[in-house]
């Protein structure tokens, strides 16, 4: 998913329509999560980028997308870039 949202929306209100950015957010993550991994992989990754627009947009940790659009929504800007990008990956084992 690489998309640039925006707050304002002619028929909802700004706390709703964030609601329904996060929850579209959550269900494409669901959706991807649900995808048949590769024989050699053991968990779906996601390389998450987030920012006013493509080009300034920096790397974040999948839990933070939440908080940074209540952010967003705090500031009052008008729009956000959010890239979310699957990849297998594989579990490392922990140090003794």
């Amino acid at each position: 998913m690489k998309k640039t949202f925006h707050l304002t929306h002619p028929k909802l209100t700004v706390p709703r329509h964030v609601d329904a950015i996060k929850h579209e957010v959550k269900k494409y993550i669901k959706r991807e999560r649900n995808k048949t991994l590769p024989d050699d992989a053991d968990f779906w990754d996601f390389d998450c980028r987030f920012g006013d627009d493509e080009a300034t947009s920096t790397e974040i940790h999948l839990s933070e997308i939440s908080k940074k659009i209540s952010e967003v929504e705090a500031k009052n800007q008008e729009s956000f870039y959010l890239e979310i990008l699957a990849k297998p990956a594989y579990r490392a084992e922990k140090p003794e």
